[in-house]
C-alpha cells in the first residue's frame, strides 16, 4: 500500500471561516443590544429659518397639542375633536400600517407644558413612527 503524503498548506492560506463566524455572532449581539441602550425620543429639531418640509407626495400626519394639553389628530372623521392617548396610538398605528412612510409631525402650542409635547412624541413612537418632526411658524421677518 502506497502511503499518500498529505500536502501541507502554506502559511499564506489561513482559514478565515472561524473569524467570519465570530464577527457574525458579534454583529447579532450588537444589533440586539443597541435598541435597548437607546433611551428618549429622537427628534430632528428645526432651525428658526428652516425650509418647509416637502409633503407633496403624501399627506402628513399631524398631532396638535393645544394650550390645555389636549391631543388632536388631523386625519380622521373629526380633526377638531380632542382624542385621548389610547385612541391617538390606535389611529396612528393604523394609519402607519396602511400608509408606511407617512411624515409625522407634532404641532405644540407655545404655552403648553413641554412635557405634554414629549408625551405626544412618545405616543407616536409607540404607534410605530420612525421619526417625528416639530412644526414651527417661520420668523415674523421671514428670515
Amino acid at each position: 500500500m502506497a502511503c499518500r503524503r498529505r500536502r501541507r498548506r502554506p502559511m499564506s492560506e489561513i482559514n478565515v471561516v472561524p473569524y467570519i463566524d465570530v464577527m457574525l455572532v458579534m454583529l447579532v449581539i450588537f444589533m440586539v443590544t443597541t435598541p435597548l441602550m437607546t433611551q428618549g425620543v429622537k427628534v430632528a429639531l428645526p432651525q428658526a429659518a428652516a425650509r418647509p418640509v416637502d409633503t407633496a407626495n403624501r399627506e402628513p400626519l399631524e398631532v396638535t397639542v393645544d394650550r390645555a394639553g389636549r391631543f388632536y389628530l388631523n386625519i380622521g372623521g373629526e380633526p377638531d375633536r380632542p382624542i385621548d392617548a389610547g385612541l391617538l396610538v390606535q389611529r396612528t398605528a393604523a394609519i402607519l400600517r396602511h400608509r408606511p412612510g407617512t411624515p409625522v409631525f407634532v404641532r405644540g402650542d407655545r404655552e403648553v407644558d413641554y412635557g405634554r409635547v414629549v408625551e405626544a412624541m412618545v405616543l407616536l413612537q409607540q404607534a410605530g413612527a420612525q421619526s417625528v418632526g416639530l412644526l414651527t411658524r417661520p420668523p415674523a421677518g421671514g428670515h
